[in-house]
């Protein structure tokens, strides 16, 4: 099995955000600075979390980037970076398979550019 923190690795990162304004920033930020391949916004959606001892309730937007596994530690500490929230969202899930011309597409994409 390959190192899953490798570059032949595959992952979907998903967060949320308190707005579409957010939410387009990161999304742009990632793939701008190549530390995603793509990125999608959508919402809003209603998140029902418990926080502080009470269950609440949001209005959000999600981002769904999409990455090489060696980009993951970079890109989770850029959205971090970004985020608005104390504990933001950040989670990683590994692509198992996919359409080989998109997933070589992806790897590329997330190369340092030069």
């Amino acid at each position: 099995m390959a190192d899953p923190g490798g570059p032949a690795a595959r992952v979907r990162v998903e967060t949320t955000t308190d707005g579409r304004a957010a939410a387009e920033a990161i999304a742009r930020s990632v793939v701008d600075r190549r530390l995603a391949a793509c990125a999608q916004v959508s919402g809003p959606i209603t998140s029902f979390y418990r926080w502080e001892g009470a269950v609440q309730a949001d209005e959000e937007w999600t981002v769904v980037m999409k990455t090489a596994g060696d980009r993951l530690a970079d890109l989770v500490a850029h959205v971090r970076d970004l985020h608005s929230y104390d504990v933001p969202e950040i989670i990683a899930v590994p692509v198992v398979g996919g359409d080989p011309d998109y997933l070589a597409w992806l790897a590329d994409e997330t190369r340092p550019a030069g």
